[in-house]
């Protein structure tokens, strides 16, 4: 949530405003999502909320059956927070334009469409979980090996990629390309059911609604990993092994399956070998945190951190609505100069710095008074 919210900062067009720095470039890199193939730190944003929000369901569904909540009544809960979350999504991207904009690739929509399918998971075996997951990224994977290929005569500026696009895939890894999969096509269906100002053709990013269906595996993930953290727990082990183990052995997979081709690493269109990659980062870095704050009780350096993530939902509407009037406000009170005091390369940076810093103060006071909102 913190990466999100340090978008402000303008990391992502360092580079350009400091040519020739290999260290700007780099910054820039990991502030930003890579084209299409491969990843950068940035594109581990979205698994890594998804991810959470699995984590999260074992120990809510533990604590709504103590306090006697009927299956029934969570079931009714899960369902009404699949839909808040899924309103959320198409909300905030709606924001600034005259109608409803119905895009359903936002990180809320997407999460809102598997949450309750996740639910109904949440107290079945993790063998059971994972042979759901696994069945469910083996079918999209069938579903995109099986589709046909473009013949040499089909244009790719019809579905906005340029002809000098130098990310295009050859061989068995184009069945992944942008904008010709059956995710794409899908989508030229479903999004002109709805009300648009006209007629959707593709994606600009090549984002993809059916992304829900391995995004829910990336929740049923975090699950299994929130049942071990929960069971570490009680033993009190202190190093929970099986999230390395299977965090190594799920990134190791996902890397074989790039560098043969056979399913690349694409994270917008949420490909099985993405879903396997991101989820054993997310599992790697759960474990280390795990360690470091629950077991050896060095938790003060991540206070800012946990600010921001016991109001996540809030610092994720914040950055959508109100990053642009917190900069106007000290654009118009303050001025441009006091950013510019290291040049003009690091103005964006310093200004995004007062806002970030602004929002944070907002989440703090929040935090401190109790007002935590939860869906």
């Amino acid at each position: 949530m913190f990466l999100m919210l340090a978008e402000v900062l303008e990391l992502a067009t360092l580079s350009e405003r400091l040519p020739g720095s290999r260290l700007a470039e780099w910054i820039s890199f990991h502030t930003s999502h890579v084209p299409w193939r491969g990843f950068s730190l940035h594109d581990l944003i979205q698994p890594g909320f998804t991810f959470l929000v699995g984590v999260a369901l074992p120990f809510s569904l533990s604590k709504r059956l103590t306090r006697g909540d009927s299956w029934l009544g969570m079931a009714w809960h899960a369902l009404w927070r699949s839909c808040i979350l899924i309103f959320l999504g198409i909300a905030l991207r709606s924001l600034g334009r005259d109608s409803t904009n119905f895009f359903f690739v936002d990180t809320l929509t997407q999460i809102g469409f598997g949450y309750f399918f996740a639910f109904l998971l949440c107290n079945r075996s993790s063998a059971l979980i994972t042979v759901v997951g696994g069945f469910i990224l083996l079918s999209y994977w069938q579903l995109f090996a099986l589709w046909p290929l473009p013949d040499v005569a089909f244009s790719w500026q019809a579905v906005g990629v340029p002809y000098d696009w130098p990310h295009l895939m050859d061989g068995f890894a184009a069945h992944w390309n942008k904008n010709m999969n059956p995710a794409w096509y899908f989508d030229t269906w479903f999004m002109n059911l709805f009300p648009r100002e006209e007629p959707f053709e593709y994606n600009a990013g090549g984002y993809c609604t059916l992304n829900c269906i391995p995004t829910l595996v990336t929740m049923l993930l975090g699950i299994i990993a929130g049942k071990v953290l929960a069971s570490a727990s009680k033993e009190r082990s202190s190093f929970p092994a099986v999230l390395v183990s299977a965090g190594v052995g799920m990134i190791a997979v996902a890397c074989l399956l790039d560098y043969f081709g056979y399913c690349p690493i694409v994270k917008r269109i949420w490909t099985p070998s993405w879903t396997l990659l991101s989820a054993g980062i997310c599992f790697l870095a759960l474990a280390a945190l795990h360690c470091l704050c629950d077991r050896f009780g060095k938790s003060r350096w991540a206070f800012p951190l946990m600010v921001i993530g016991a109001n996540s939902i809030v610092a994720y509407i914040m950055s959508w609505t109100v990053e642009g009037p917190i900069k106007a406000f000290f654009l118009r009170h303050v001025g441009s100069w006091p950013f510019a005091v290291l040049g003009t390369a690091w103005e964006p940076v310093l200004l995004g710095s007062a806002v970030l810093g602004t929002m944070w103060l907002v989440l703090y006071w929040l935090y401190r008074n109790r007002l935590l909102v939860r869906i």
